[in-house]
């Protein structure tokens, strides 16, 4: 047992006098008060934010109550240590878990703030609606900043919690001649991770895609469902989920159907007998797009591009309201001018 007998009893022992006694007392009283002022303060709070007509001063309300509750009451233990004599082998682990615990709570603060911010924006974001160019763009931001801001906040609180002890600040000044070469290891290593981290954080501001886009990546049709810092989520038309390094967007081309606006274009292809009326085709034409629920009354036009011996291609053009129901628009208007070639000019077809 040598390493218990090199220990002295006497730095774990603590030796309370009356006016120690006294000091946790008043220590008691006063986290007690403080905690009683807390809950006050913030039911006042809420009470002013229940007569607002949003929704975004309760949410940030709800978001730091608990942190900033715990947080008030370990300031108010710190404050009153000072004045209680402990022995200095607990005073010296009193300031270090003390000092962690304040880097915890601050953390755990930020975190809920940051979130509550992002949800903040995302209620007055709804990109549910046909025209949510500037909701979608406000959501993609915050999304990735968010995370952005998650990840520097738990960095930060992890190095102020392992800098709240003695021995490792000690041991940081030794390694730091090793770190060099220590980094450039990590680096190489983490490479692929790192350039999809740093595209990430490109992405947010560039803004080459944006959550509900329609884009076309590698032949694949889909919606951008989710964007994480590393990698984005596309939704593809039958349910299948297709996940895409962010790198990608970046490097790659690729299609974005709704890069600038909402509505978009699409062409529907027939071909028929070199002798077709092409007018009466036109008509028809017209008259299946602009009775379809998906037109957005800008384009509806029916033209020869091509011809063959025996044979025309006609390209009919039209526009929807929004990129996700182009795909239907062309499918109904397509069915509709077919069913009328085949009834009414049954020879049409080439």
């Amino acid at each position: 047992m040598p390493l218990l007998s090199a220990m002295q009893p006497s730095q774990f022992h603590i030796a309370l006098g009356h006016a120690d006694w006294r000091a946790l007392a008043g220590l008691a009283i006063g986290v007690a008060v403080a905690l009683v002022v807390h809950f006050l303060v913030f039911h006042l709070i809420r009470r002013l934010s229940g007569r607002t007509k949003t929704s975004g001063d309760d949410l940030l309300l709800q978001a730091i109550y608990q942190p900033s509750r715990w947080l008030l009451a370990l300031l108010v233990l710190m404050a009153g240590m000072e004045g209680v004599s402990l022995g200095p082998q607990v005073a010296r682990w009193w300031a270090i878990g003390s000092a962690m615990a304040l880097a915890a709570l601050a953390g755990w603060l930020a975190l809920r703030v940051a979130a509550a911010v992002q949800r903040v924006i995302e209620l007055h974001s709804d990109i549910t609606v046909e025209d949510n160019l500037a909701a979608r763009r406000r959501t993609t931001r915050v999304r990735i900043l968010h995370r952005i801001a998650q990840v520097g906040i738990l960095f930060l609180t992890i190095a102020f919690m392992l800098l709240a002890i003695p021995g490792v600040r000690a041991i940081g000044v030794t390694l730091v001649a090793s770190a060099g070469l220590a980094a450039l290891a990590v680096g190489a290593a983490a490479q692929p991770a790192l350039k999809n981290l740093i595209s990430g954080m490109q992405m947010a501001f560039t803004e080459p895609i944006r959550l509900d886009d329609i884009v076309v990546v590698e032949g694949e049709w889909g919606r951008i469902e989710d964007i994480r810092l590393t990698y984005v989520v596309m939704r593809l038309w039958d349910d299948r989920r297709m996940v895409v390094p962010v790198s990608y967007f970046l490097e790659r081309p690729f299609q974005n159907w709704t890069r600038e606006r909402a509505d978009l274009l699409g062409t529907v292809l027939f071909h028929v007998h070199a002798s077709a009326d092409i007018e009466r085709i036109r008509k028809a034409f017209v008259e299946a797009v602009q009775t379809n629920r998906h037109w957005d009354g800008r384009v509806a036009l029916l033209q020869v591009t091509e011809q063959r011996p025996g044979a025309l291609e006609l390209r009919g053009l039209l526009s929807a309201r929004y990129a996700g129901v182009v795909f239907d628009l062309r499918c109904e208007v397509r069915e509709a001018v077919v069913a009328f070639i085949r009834r009414e000019m049954p020879d049409a077809f080439a």
